[in-house]
């Protein structure tokens, strides 16, 4: 498909270069700066509250903007401030280094609660459009180019604020829960997963770039997604939030040759991961969700190893150590057609629907 089309540059075109917002509320519009960090947690709490009082952004997370090297801050961010200098709007526009199949802008925004419905969403999310523009615009890649943004269920706003600039609805994900009083069964390994040397460890620090590459294996046939970079994955596994004692891995003997799984050379000698149960703790999300919890930030089993029961028995893991650490409620999102049945699986082990989300995406 790729080699049919024109390079994404010559499909975009000239593009005119974005244009700084005006807005009688939202007096002074710039680049977000590492120096807005405290203010932009202050206005990302006010926003959860009314959109997705669940979860709301971590410093680490706000950090990501003006750290990560496919974002640049002085052009891929932009607040809009009242004149007396507190954030009105914020947002940005993420280019993730991995192309495989497609090339991704995604945005991301919000508008502070009070001020909503005078057409501040509007003037931020026509700066973003015309800065993934400007992106794909130098874009040699002969990939599909997708706009993307989401929006929770309960921002019904923002939802059509999307789909009024050109980004139709065009995926769901749902959050899930479950209660961790009730029962963990344990699960034990297959035949099948112990025939083939299959060990279910705790979360190394020494696995790490094994795990990462099992990541991008696992999800290379998933909707929309790309490779994640060593960056990324570094911010993810040494973030403030990422829990090791709530993460575990499935590894087999490493014979050194390559396979649809994750390749040799990014493991120890020895051993290489092919699934994997990776978890968050994030406490600064528990007043408002009003329960403790831990949130599962990535469930995958490579290709190969898929139907030998790895992702029930790192699940199942999980739970366990999360029920032991005192915690309530464990959490998670899926999309609701992925390929792998995922959804059937975790409502098995106890997971309910609690909340949804959309994506919305333009393609060129």
């Amino acid at each position: 498909m790729s080699d049919a089309l024109l390079p994404l540059a010559e499909r975009v075109g000239a593009v005119a270069a974005p244009v700084v917002p005006t807005h009688p509320d939202a007096t002074i519009w710039r680049a977000a700066a590492p120096a807005d960090v405290d203010a932009l947690l202050a206005f990302f709490a006010d926003v959860a509250r009314a959109d997705h009082p669940n979860w709301t952004e971590t410093r680490d997370e706000v950090l990501e903007a003006f750290e990560l090297p496919h974002i640049d801050p002085a052009r891929d961010t932009l607040v809009g401030l009242a004149a007396d200098g507190s954030v009105l709007a914020y947002g940005t526009v993420v280019v993730p280094p991995g192309q495989e199949t497609l090339v991704r802008a995604i945005v991301l925004g919000a508008v502070r609660p009070d001020v909503r419905r005078r057409g501040i969403g509007t003037a931020l999310i026509e700066w973003q459009l015309a800065r993934a523009l400007q992106v794909f615009a130098g874009s040699p890649a002969r990939l599909p180019g997708w706009i993307m943004g989401y929006a929770d269920e309960r921002a019904p706003d923002a939802a059509r604020l999307l789909q009024r600039h050109g980004m139709p609805l065009t995926r769901h994900f749902f959050e899930l829960q479950r209660d961790l009083a009730r029962p963990v069964d344990p699960v034990p390994l297959s035949d099948t997963a112990r025939r083939a040397g299959v060990r279910i460890v705790p979360w190394a620090d020494s696995l790490a770039e094994s795990a990462r590459l099992a990541r991008n294996a696992a999800f290379a046939d998933h909707w929309g997604s790309q490779s994640t970079s060593r960056e990324s994955w570094a911010g993810l596994v040494t973030g403030e939030t990422f829990a090791p004692g709530l993460s575990f891995l499935a590894t087999v003997p490493d014979d050194g040759a390559p396979d649809d799984g994750a390749p040799a050379d990014g493991a120890p000698a020895g051993e290489r991961v092919v699934a994997f149960v990776l978890a968050l703790r994030n406490e600064g999300d528990w007043a408002g969700q009003g329960f403790t919890s831990t949130y599962v930030q990535l469930v995958g089993v490579v290709r190969e190893h898929r139907g030998s029961g790895l992702a029930r028995a790192l699940l199942a893991e999980h739970l366990a150590a999360a029920a032991a650490a005192g915690l309530e409620r464990a959490t998670l999102d899926v999309d609701a057609e992925n390929p792998t049945g995922a959804l059937g699986l975790y409502r098995g082990m106890g997971f309910e629907v609690a909340n949804s989300h959309q994506s919305y995406v333009r393609v060129l």
